[in-house]
């Protein structure tokens, strides 16, 4: 027969570890951004692209990109290995004006939640990119990204949910519907 203490300790472990899943799903949904409804914009679009790929179907997804180690493939898959979610919303117009500045603002009101920073913000007065980036941190890492792009003629949002390694994420661009961004130079969709 097990001793009392051995069955508290069991116990106590289990549910320890529950506890430690139950945060560890939490942070992860709290990186996940749980968007307005944007459905009004896809009639108004010349095009849309819509995203949303979870753990599971990226884990699928790193199955197609290479293993060779010098690629950028390789890359990209092992940092995709490690996510929990990759989704993009983005909306192309023929002409400026479709979209509100309160479509802007219902996504960017959700990235001033608890966890959430702006760590880039670039404004352009003249009626060109406006491009905010957001980190969401645990524990002093990392745990989710934002991206939201509000030019004259298209509206995007990146959410990439799980552990981000900034050096890296350059490598996703052009995966995934995420923009290509080349460093030290103006961001473009491949």
């Amino acid at each position: 027969m097990k001793s009392v203490t051995t069955i508290l300790l069991r116990t106590a472990a289990v549910a320890a570890f529950c506890l430690i899943a139950a945060q560890a799903n939490a942070f992860a949904q709290a990186a996940k951004l749980q968007l307005p409804n944007l459905e009004h914009l896809h009639a108004k679009a010349r095009e849309v692209v819509d995203v949303s790929l979870d753990g599971q179907m990226l884990k699928l997804a790193g199955r197609f990109l290479s293993n060779d180690k010098s690629s950028d493939e390789a890359k990209a898959k092992e940092l995709v290995e490690k996510l929990q979610g990759v989704y993009v919303k983005s909306f192309e117009f023929d002409k400026e004006g479709e979209y509100s500045k309160e479509d802007v603002e219902a996504v960017r009101s959700l990235l001033k939640g608890p966890g959430w920073s702006r760590i880039v913000g670039v404004l352009s007065k003249q009626g060109g990119d406006n491009v905010e980036v957001y980190a969401m941190t645990e524990g002093g890492a990392m745990t989710g990204l934002a991206v939201l792009s509000a030019e004259p003629k298209e509206f995007t949002i990146v959410n990439i949910v799980g552990p981000v390694d900034l050096e890296r994420l350059v490598n996703l661009g052009g995966a995934f519907g995420i923009p290509k961004l080349d460093k030290g130079k103006k961001s473009k969709k491949e």
